[in-house]
């Protein structure tokens, strides 16, 4: 592994599991719903991220699929929850 890399990866890691902290703050502090919705979105791209991330330390690929489920059912909650904001009712 590049020496950048040795040092860099855990970094980011751990720079990244710091704004999942900051943003589950958000999410049982937040005023409003949107704010609620906002911290869980920016949890689940940090997850995702820090999925990415584990993938290159260790090299696996299995990693990387877990980032794409987390991405895939994360957009989809997201989605599920600004349309219940929105119209009241998630299926019509």
């Amino acid at each position: 592994m590049n020496p950048v890399l040795s040092w860099a990866l855990p970094l980011a890691l751990f720079m990244l599991v710091l704004a999942m902290a900051c943003a589950l703050l958000r999410l049982l502090k937040g005023p409003t719903a949107q704010d609620r919705i906002l911290a869980l979105d920016c949890m689940y791209l940090n997850g995702m991220l820090a999925m990415l991330v584990l993938g290159l330390i260790y090299g696996s690929s299995h990693y990387f699929e877990a980032a794409l489920l987390i991405a895939l059912f994360g957009f989809v909650g997201s989605t599920a929850m600004a349309k219940f904001l929105l119209r009241g009712e998630v299926i019509e």
